[in-house]
C-alpha cells in the first residue's frame, strides 16, 4: 500500500495537483480563525452546542464549523450549492437555459458565470438574515447591537463566501477535482482530534460509571459498522443489460457488444439531506428572535420544530424522501437515456425502444430511489436519536401515553456523537470520489491503482 501511495509523487503532474490541493485547503483552514467583528464567540458556540444534531447544526457542519464561531467563512459553500441547485431547476423548466446548457463548453461557462453572480446575491441575503437574527436575539451573542454590525457582517460574510467559491473552483480546475466537496471534507475531518479528545475525557472521567468502557467500545464499533454500511450502499447499483445491434459504418462493422446501464441506489448522494436541512434551518435560526419569543403562538410553533420533537423528525424524514425523488428527477432523465440508446442502436432485451424503455428505466429508478431515501433517513436520524431522543411525550393529547417509556427513548443518551451519520456519509463519499480521481491519474500513466479491481499495469519503480 505504501508503494501505491508513493506512486502519487512519482508523477510530476499528479504531485503538483496534490500539493496544490493541500495548499488551498490550508488557506481555507486559516479563514476558520478570523472572526467577524462584533460577535461574542463563546456565547454563539454555547448556542450551537445546544443545537447539536439539529438542522442548524448540519448547516454549521457544511460550513466546516465556521458558523458557530462566526468567522469570515461562516456561510461556507452553502450559497454556491443553493445557486447551483436553482440553475439545475431552471434548466428543466426554462427552455432557453436548457438550450444554452446543450451548447457545450461555451454554454456551461455562461451558466457557471451566472451561478457565481447568484452566489454573491445569495451571500448578501443570507448574511443579512444572520445579522438581523443575531441583532434581534435576546441573548448576549453580540458585542455591538448597532446597525453598523449588520453592514459589516454583510460585507464580511459575502466576501468570505465568494473567496470560498473561488478556492473550490481552483481545486476543481488545478487540483485533484471535487473542490467544493473537499472543502466540506476538510471542515469535518479537522474536528477529528477534538472528537478523539472528547472520547478520551469521557473514558478518563468515567462518565457512565462501570458502563463507560463498554459504551465507548460499542460506539467505536457502531461507527465502523456505519462506515462499512455507507461504503456498501454507495457502491451498490442496479445494472440494466443493454445490447447494441450491429451496423455498418462505411466499410466497418460497428456495434454488436453487450453492456449495462448502471443505476446507483443513492444517486443523489448527500444532496437530499442538504435540501431538508435548508428547509428546517430557517425555523431554528429565526426561532431565537425576540419577536418570536414574545408571541405565545409563534413560540409554541417554533418549539415544536426543535430537534427531538416528533413534528421535527417527521418533517425531516418526509423532506429527505421528497428531495431524494426531487433531485433524481432533475439529474436523471429516462427519456434522454431512451433516445440516446435508440440513436446508437441500443436496446434492453425484452423491452421495445422508445417510450417502453423510458418507462422501464423510470420504474426501476423509482424503486431503488426509495431504497436510497430510506438509507439516507436511517443515516441522518440515528445520531439525532442518540443525542436527543424523540420526545413522544410532548405530543398533544396522546403525550401521556409515552410518559412511562425508557428515558433513553424520550430523552436520548445525551452523548456528543460528533461524527454523526451525515458527517460519515460526506467523509466516506468524498474520500471514495477523491481516491477514484487519483486512481484514474495513476492508471492513465501505467501505474497500479489502489483497489484490486483497478488492474495491474507494470510501471516504473525508480524515482
Amino acid at each position: 500500500m505504501f508503494e501505491k501511495f508513493a506512486n502519487i509523487f512519482r508523477i510530476p503532474d499528479l504531485r503538483r495537483r496534490v500539493l496544490f490541493t493541500l495548499g488551498i485547503l490550508a488557506v481555507y483552514r486559516l479563514g476558520a480563525h478570523i472572526t467577524t467583528p462584533g460577535v461574542n464567540v463563546q456565547a454563539l458556540q454555547d448556542f450551537f452546542q445546544s443545537q447539536a444534531g439539529s438542522s442548524l447544526g448540519l448547516v454549521d457542519l457544511f460550513s466546516g464549523g465556521n458558523l458557530r464561531s462566526m468567522t469570515v467563512f461562516a456561510l461556507g459553500i452553502m450559497p454556491y450549492i443553493t445557486a447551483s441547485i436553482i440553475f439545475q431547476l431552471l434548466t428543466v423548466v426554462y427552455e432557453p437555459l436548457a438550450k444554452l446548457q446543450k451548447e457545450g463548453e461555451l454554454g456551461r461557462r455562461k451558466i457557471t458565470q451566472w451561478t457565481r453572480y447568484m452566489t454573491v446575491g445569495l451571500g448578501i441575503v443570507q448574511s443579512a438574515a444572520i445579522a438581523i437574527a443575531l441583532r434581534s436575539s435576546s441573548g448576549n451573542m453580540l458585542l455591538d447591537h448597532g446597525i453598523g454590525f449588520v453592514f459589516m457582517t454583510i460585507i464580511t460574510l459575502t466576501a468570505g463566501t465568494t473567496f470560498v467559491m473561488w478556492l473550490g473552483e481552483q481545486i476543481t480546475e488545478r487540483g485533484i477535482g471535487n473542490g467544493m466537496s473537499l472543502l466540506i471534507f476538510a471542515g469535518i475531518v479537522v474536528g477529528l482530534p477534538r472528537a478523539i479528545g472528547n472520547l478520551y475525557d469521557t473514558a478518563k472521567s468515567q462518565r457512565f460509571g462501570a458502563f463507560t468502557i463498554p459504551a465507548l467500545a460499542g460506539l467505536v464499533f457502531f461507527m465502523v459498522a456505519v462506515v462499512a454500511f455507507i461504503v456498501w450502499v454507495e457502491q451498490s447499483e442496479r445494472r440494466i443489460p443493454v445490447q447494441y445491434a450491429k451496423r455498418i459504418v462505411g466499410r466497418r462493422l460497428m456495434g454488436g457488444q453487450s453492456t449495462h446501464l448502471p443505476l446507483k441506489v443513492n444517486s443523489g448522494g448527500v444532496m437530499p439531506i442538504i435540501f431538508a436541512a435548508s428547509v428546517l434551518s430557517a425555523p431554528m435560526l429565526f426561532g431565537q428572535a425576540s419577536f418570536v419569543k414574545n408571541s405565545a403562538w409563534l413560540s409554541s410553533t417554533f418549539d415544536a420544530l426543535r430537534p427531538g420533537e416528533p413534528w421535527y423528525e417527521l418533517i425531516y424524514v418526509v423532506a429527505i424522501i421528497f428531495f431524494a425523488y426531487f433531485y433524481i428527477s432533475i439529474v436523471f432523465r429516462p427519456d434522454d437515456i431512451a433516445d440516446n440508446m435508440r440513436k446508437y442502436g441500443g436496446f434492453i432485451p425484452g423491452i421495445r425502444p422508445g417510450k417502453r424503455t423510458s418507462d422501464f428505466v423510470n420504474d426501476i429508478l423509482t424503486r431503488i430511489t426509495m431504497v436510497g431515501a430510506i438509507y439516507l433517513v436511517v443515516v441522518a436520524i440515528i445520531p439525532q436519536l442518540l443525542i436527543s431522543g424523540i420526545h413522544l411525550n410532548h405530543l398533544w393529547l396522546v403525550g401521556n401515553w409515552f410518559e412511562h417509556m425508557p428515558l433513553w427513548v424520550t430523552q436520548g443518551l445525551g452523548f456528543n456523537f460528533y461524527f454523526g451519520g451525515t458527517s460519515l456519509l460526506i467523509v466516506v463519499g468524498v474520500a471514495m470520489d477523491t481516491v477514484n480521481q487519483v486512481e484514474s491519474h495513476l492508471i492513465m500513466r501505467h501505474y497500479e491503482g489502489f483497489s484490486p479491481k483497478s488492474g495491474r499495469v507494470r510501471g516504473r519503480r525508480a524515482w
